[in-house]
């Protein structure tokens, strides 16, 4: 359980979201979810100006963490509170001239380990190379 911060201006612009220095409303954060086909069930998704509070029973820590992502990875989105059930996770937010795998040998110890971060993070990523600065990714643990 933890506050995560995001950069509010860097992420995914959705439909529906209402103005950029507010966080899209909770609905249209569920259908992103939803649409990413994730698993959300458990879970309670609030909004108050730009923060996203994610409380209840997640099915997993993965999708704890995946849900968390796939919030807080919105524009308009500068924090996600974790108030779910289970450990804290391990995020690594992208900075200018980072890949996967300077960021697998930061956290995983071998550049080589890049594609377990980009699984990690999937269906948020659809390719190894297509990060940008500011994205929050999900380093997995063992």
């Amino acid at each position: 359980m933890g506050l995560w911060n995001f950069v509010k201006n860097a992420g995914k612009s959705l439909v529906g979201s209402a103005e950029a220095s507010e966080a899209p409303a909770e609905d249209v954060l569920m259908k992103e979810v939803s649409d990413l086909g994730l698993d959300a069930s458990g879970l309670n998704i609030t909004v108050e100006g730009d923060q996203v509070k994610v409380t209840g029973d997640a099915v997993s820590q993965e999708m704890k963490e995946k849900v968390i992502l796939a919030v807080g990875n919105v524009e308009g989105v500068a924090a996600v509170e974790d108030k779910v059930t289970g450990g804290d996770p391990v995020f690594h937010t992208v900075v200018s001239g980072d890949n996967l795998s300077k960021i697998a040998k930061k956290h995983l110890g071998s550049a080589n380990a890049y594609p377990k971060i980009f699984e990690a993070n999937k269906p948020m990523l659809s390719h190894p190379d297509k990060i940008y600065p500011g994205q929050v990714l999900r380093i997995p643990q063992e």
